[in-house]
């Protein structure tokens, strides 16, 4: 046994019962390491262990938990106490209903330099961010060339409060790097629209489009163009980060290809899931249609801004300087159907 082996290290990853955690915390079991993982509150543990017996982990003694919430510094010390590497994934739930945008930006940048911090503090080797493409993306005017890691959401634009709030906790955490981080590495991971095996209740927004497709609840879809990846590869983009000594101060754009219109899911439910997928309507609908649904209701208006827009970006980075590979978006697409119908969470 090498003396530096996973088995000898421990990772902490933040907020374990969410969708991308809890596949980045198989994957790390999978590869040896030893396991820590922060949750809001420890009555998620039994949670957390089933949506990972589901992924098909042993996890024996090498996975813990600790209470620790983003919004205080209650924890945080012995939640990074001997640990190499931290997965930062967790992150403010989009809120429905704020009265400022300040109820989400202030947390999420927040949250991430109060981990950070005591990274820092405790001699964490290097902190893998989970971002978004939100932080990429918004705010510019209509482009042909894919987005890349060297973009940034342009603030000075209209940018919906989440992107905003995405963008502002991945300037402060590199912000934070460069001022007083020390000896402390970050590298960060940006993805798209994330897609892929569901293991329980606790999964990501994206899923909802393919789940509202497959329960006959959507008339059909809205003119909206967006880049999806599988969890999965999501998952082993942040080990890559992780580890690898290429990544330090660099950020990865997470997307399996090219940018699809959501019409064209519906097609691919259709063409791959048989009978679950008899009732989809692979119907596009007219963008006037969404203008008018957005006066009364406010999960659409979100939607307005999108409308029409290609919004296509490039993981040449990612494949070249680390060597990842991910699934087509066609496979992401069918993984979380399959996974939707065999959990009980649409109709058969």
């Amino acid at each position: 046994m090498t003396i530096n082996s996973n088995s000898e290290k421990t990772v902490l990853v933040t907020g374990g019962s969410g969708f991308i955690a809890v596949h980045c915390i198989l994957q790390l079991l999978n590869a040896g390491y030893n396991v820590r993982t922060t949750v809001r509150s420890l009555t998620r543990e039994a949670e957390v262990r089933a949506m990972l017996k589901e992924g098909g982990a042993g996890q024996g003694n090498r996975l813990s938990f600790i209470e620790a919430d983003l919004a205080a510094d209650t924890n945080w010390p012995e939640a990074l106490a001997g640990c190499t590497y931290v997965l930062h994934v967790a992150s403010p739930t989009p809120l429905k209903n704020y009265s400022h945008e300040d109820e989400m930006i202030i947390p999420a940048r927040e949250g991430v330099l109060r981990v950070l911090r005591a990274a820092r503090d405790v001699g964490v080797k290097r902190v893998v961010l989970t971002s978004a493409f939100g932080a990429i993306a918004f705010g510019h005017q209509p482009q042909t060339a894919p987005f890349s890691e060297t973009d940034w959401t342009d603030l000075s634009g209209k940018v919906p409060t989440y992107q905003k709030s995405k963008t502002l906790a991945e300037r402060a955490a590199w912000d934070f790097i460069a001022r007083e981080g020390g000896g402390l590495e970050l590298s960060v991971v940006n993805p798209v629209a994330v897609l892929g095996p569901v293991l329980g209740a606790d999964y990501s927004h994206s899923i909802h489009i393919i789940q509202r497709l497959m329960k006959d609840k959507a008339p059909g879809s809205p003119k909206i163009n967006c880049g999806f990846v599988d969890v999965r590869d999501v998952a082993d983009l942040h080990l890559r980060a992780m580890t690898d000594p290429a990544a330090n101060g660099e950020r990865f754009l997470a997307t399996a290809g090219e940018s699809i219109w959501l019409v064209d899911i519906a097609r691919v439910l259709k063409r791959r899931m048989g009978n679950s997928a008899e009732h989809i309507k692979v119907k596009e609908l007219p963008n006037w249609l969404l203008h008018v649904a957005a006066l009364w209701d406010p999960a659409v208006k979100v939607l307005v801004p999108m409308l029409g827009k290609v919004m296509n970006s490039t993981s040449k980075k990612a494949i070249r300087m680390l060597g990842w590979s991910p699934r087509s978006t066609e496979e992401a697409i069918v993984a979380t159907a399959e996974s939707l119908v065999r959990l009980g969470l649409v109709n058969k």
